[in-house]
């Protein structure tokens, strides 16, 4: 919608092709229904969050930066925002549907067609593009832009058909993996504790033991592993499954060193210095923990407050410092969030989105080897990237005609 809506804006014959019924379906889906639409830092701050190929979004991202998008949703379309912990921008509503519904209504006014219907093959004549054929027909055009998305969300319609599109066109695809994906895990402690939601905690990402990712904030246990906006952003650093051993290590009390925190348990054991210890520990972590924290620390539950040893003591500590997490591997790429790979960008002009391989072919987002973090960094790509190809498309045609 973006990239059609920015070339009508330029007074192009614009038709939208889309295979669902209604527009924006995974907008309208993202931010747990709220939709996250950007981030409220500069251009720079949102390539620092984009692991995969940030350089290539240089050019984009600071001709739209989250400054322009804000103003964008705001004053133009008319969609008031708001901004909440750690720059994330929302709609007011909280509802991702007023998102989608003002694109949409964007794109009508300025005379975009939106025709239903799936996009089977762009077809190239003497290395430029001339139509698109689809389920229904071929649409003859000058300029084709592939904004497919990924693998993620297939119901969505991100089924991967551009990866197939780009590839019959002779573009070298990156295999597409989960990023942003909930991770699995062995351990049973973690269902045990599903539902369980930590807030402001350490989480540490480590392949083969060496840290990798380290952020502050919040996660959820599940019955299959663990998930939440820390682990998200873990994952988009796990590019190795199969060759190295991943672990997340949490900690529970970031705000405390360990002596601080080793006098903190010391006086709560004396607080409830008759208690046994499943039920002495109830100030200083939730109920569901406890008994996970006392097997992962070896120390039986029955031991009476007033018994606990130093060595004991410091094992809890250690526990709630240091709590760790095996990894055996992502869930399916079906529940990311985001696809990893896509594209070659060495491929792609970074200036227009423009391909280098066949004239009047265009990509923006997720069909690109390009991913970020949660917190409103992967919209932000889609934004920049759609409107960066809907100024550049077909003017790579002007001199044919």
């Amino acid at each position: 919608m973006m990239a059609a809506g920015t070339a009508a804006e330029r007074g192009l014959s614009v038709a939208l092709l889309e295979p669902n019924g209604v527009l924006g379906r995974k907008v309208r889906i993202t931010g747990k229904g709220r939709c996250n639409l950007t981030n409220g830092c500069d251009a720079r701050g949102v390539l620092a969050n984009v692991p995969t190929n940030p350089k290539f979004l240089y050019s984009c991202m600071t001709a739209f930066p989250p400054e322009k998008v804000l103003e964008f949703f705001d004053s133009r379309l008319g969609v008031p925002l708001k901004t909440e912990r750690g720059g994330r921008v929302f709609p007011v509503s909280d509802n991702a549907n007023d998102v989608a519904d003002a694109l949409g209504r964007w794109c009508g006014g300025l005379g975009v067609r939106h025709l239903r219907g799936r996009a089977l093959k762009v077809n190239v004549k003497g290395g430029a593009v001339e139509g698109v054929l689809t389920d229904r027909g071929e649409i003859s055009c000058a300029a084709a832009i592939l904004c497919t998305g990924g693998l993620s969300y297939p119901a969505t319609g991100s089924t991967g058909d551009g990866y197939a599109m780009a590839a019959a066109l002779g573009h070298r695809i990156v295999p597409a993996r989960a990023s942003l994906v909930p991770l699995e895990s062995p351990a049973a402690f973690c269902g045990t504790l599903a539902g369980f939601a930590p807030r402001n905690v350490d989480l540490t990402a480590l392949e083969d033991g060496k840290s990798i990712y380290k952020e502050r904030g919040e996660m959820l246990f599940a019955h299959f592993g663990v998930t939440g906006p820390l682990v998200l952003s873990a994952s988009a650093h796990m590019r190795r499954w199969g060759e190295c051993r991943y672990e997340l290590s949490i900690d529970f009390k970031p705000a405390l060193e360990p002596e601080k925190l080793d006098e903190r348990i010391r006086r709560d054991l004396e607080k409830y210095h008759n208690r046994d210890l499943t039920n002495a520990l109830v100030d200083l972590m939730p109920g569901s923990m406890i008994p996970v924290v006392l097997d992962m620390a070896r120390v039986p539950g029955q031991t009476k407050a007033h018994s606990v040893t130093k060595e004991q003591r410091r094992a809890l500590g250690g526990m709630l410092k240091d709590f760790r997490i095996p990894l055996s591997g992502p869930r399916p790429v079906a529940e990311a969030i985001v696809t990893g790979g896509g594209v070659d960008v060495r491929q792609v002009d970074p200036r227009t989105m423009g391909s280098k391989l066949v004239r009047g072919l265009y990509l923006a987002g997720e069909v690109l080897d390009v991913d970020a973090y949660t917190g409103g960094f992967n919209l932000q790509i889609a934004w920049a990237t759609g409107r960066c190809a809907g100024l550049a498309a077909g003017k790579d045609r002007d001199n044919e005609r």
